[in-house]
């Protein structure tokens, strides 16, 4: 391999990873934007959420076919279109000047990012051959991941206090002007090999089927569980997914050959990347609501906050990466599934007079270690042994299973956070109302009552999210291989 083209590979790796940095930062940038948002657009409570809703609909839904669609019409070639889908997206919500014209485009958007990230990872899986270098460039990949959503909080918060809001979105045209221009110089054409019938009734009915049953998470979010829409939503959706898996039975070039869950590495992979996405996600988005609301910190006081999370998973990232070539995939991300467990239980026991270098930090520090351990070997357990004809929906499952598990996670959590936060203010009232005829302000009593019912309702969801971290740890265990060997060439191993 000459040195050019070794070079090439690397400048690769480097766009592909700050395309996926970008993408994730898309994710959490808007969080601390919100309040800023909806006053200036005039956003009703109610359709508040769908600005991140909506891009997950589309982010979440259309990411298998994205991953097919790369396979079938050129990785490189799908890459660059959904390139220019999401910065129109982007650019469009930049420029949105009322909420149905930023919710529509930020649906664009998503489906933009449903294309290019399953596409980038397929790519990579082409260019670096399994091994020590393809641990390598995927520790680099999972680090980029790992930290974008610490930082996206960080630019957020500097964005919206000292630009504007319209730019946690327009700051991504340059960057995607410059990704367009460069990688048709350092990435080379590729296609998966085998039968390039695109199965357009699986497409059809997994896409319904993942973005109707992520509405009807979000819908019960903030409706209700036992609301009939949302109760229909979801059984119509699980319906469609089970006849997805029919179809794609007996379907000529499937969008999911089912074959690929013969890999047991794949498939445990995918377990851990559910779980991992469900607590994650919710742990940035009640960490931001508890320094916001709680300790009363600024926008940007929280983004810098976040900076300690994002310097820590990103030395752990490297590290990772090279434990996992010396000891394999299993032990490396059972470490990071269980630093990830003892981090958020830690943070089930955040104060409501709390401190930042108490009740923050040494969970931001084991919590960032175990996160920069889990994308690494997570990633690379994916796409072990997964022939180049099943790369992109390989790449394409593993980025589902780690968008549905956020939606899933951040549902059910807030659901259960905000569940025992209303009963904690309604067993509290008398004793509010007591405090207040006794003579205390009733500004700050009935504060410290709302301030306390959140921390417990916090402290209930991160408990429930360690559950799932050592469900995930299990996984880890039980379902990915002691040691996994380089199978012969196109041949993926079987449980």
């Amino acid at each position: 391999m000459t040195d050019a083209h070794d070079n090439r590979r690397w400048i690769a790796l480097v766009l592909l990873s700050l395309t996926q940095f970008m993408l994730v930062i898309d994710v959490s940038i808007v969080n601390v934007a919100l309040s800023t948002i909806q006053e200036d657009l005039h956003f009703s409570e109610a359709n508040l959420q769908w600005i991140l809703s909506a891009y997950t609909l589309a982010f979440g839904g259309l990411l298998l076919l994205g991953g097919r669609l790369g396979d079938l019409f050129g990785r490189r070639r799908m890459f660059l279109t959904g390139l220019v889908v999401f910065a129109a997206g982007s650019a469009l919500c930049g420029f949105a000047q009322t909420e149905v014209m930023l919710i529509l485009s930020r649906g664009l958007q998503g489906a933009g990012a449903a294309i290019v990230s399953p596409v980038a990872l397929s790519i990579l899986t082409t260019i670096f051959e399994e091994g020590p270098e393809r641990n390598k460039a995927l520790g680099i990949w999972g680090a980029i991941a790992g930290i974008g959503g610490a930082v996206g909080v960080l630019a957020g918060g500097y964005l919206v206090e000292y630009a504007s809001w319209h730019w946690i979105f327009l700051i991504n045209l340059p960057v995607c002007l410059i990704v367009f221009a460069l990688v048709p110089r350092f990435v080379d054409e590729s296609v998966g090999e085998g039968d390039h019938h695109l199965d357009a009734l699986g497409a059809l009915v997994v896409t319904a089927g993942q973005a109707l049953f992520i509405y009807g998470l979000v819908h019960a979010q903030t409706h209700g569980w036992t609301r009939p829409l949302t109760i229909a939503c979801l059984a119509v959706a699980v319906l469609l997914l089970l006849s997805f898996l029919v179809i794609e039975r007996s379907v000529k070039g499937p969008l999911l050959p089912l074959e690929i869950f013969r890999n047991r590495s794949l498939l445990g992979a995918n377990v851990v990347g559910f779980l991992l996405g469900a607590a994650i996600f919710a742990m940035f988005f009640f960490l931001s609501l508890y320094m916001q609301q709680v300790l009363g910190y600024s926008a940007v006081g929280v983004g810098t906050r976040y900076l300690l999370f994002a310097v820590t998973i990103i030395l752990a990232a490297g590290a990772s990466q090279a434990l996992v070539t010396r000891i394999g995939v299993r032990p490396v991300l059972a470490i990071g599934m269980a630093l990830l467990l003892a981090g958020l239980a830690y943070f089930a026991f955040i104060r409501v007079n709390g401190t930042y270098p108490r009740d923050l930090v040494p969970g931001f520090i084991v919590a960032g270690i175990g996160m920069g351990f889990s994308f690494i070997p997570v990633s690379i357990a994916a796409l072990q042994g997964v022939p180049p004809r099943l790369a992109g929906a390989a790449s394409g499952l593993i980025n589902t299973s780690q968008q549905i598990g956020g939606a899933v996670g951040l549902a059910l959590l807030s659901t259960v956070a905000f569940t025992v936060k209303d009963n904690r203010v309604e067993d509290g009232q008398a004793a509010a109302q007591q405090a207040i005829q006794n003579g205390a302000n009733p500004d700050q009593a009935m504060g410290h009552l709302v301030a306390t019912s959140m921390v417990d309702g916090f402290h209930a969801a991160f408990w429930v999210a360690a559950g799932m971290a050592v469900i995930g740890l299990l996984a880890a265990l039980i379902l990915i291989p002691r040691h996994t060997e380089a199978p012969a060439a196109g041949h993926a191993p079987i449980m």
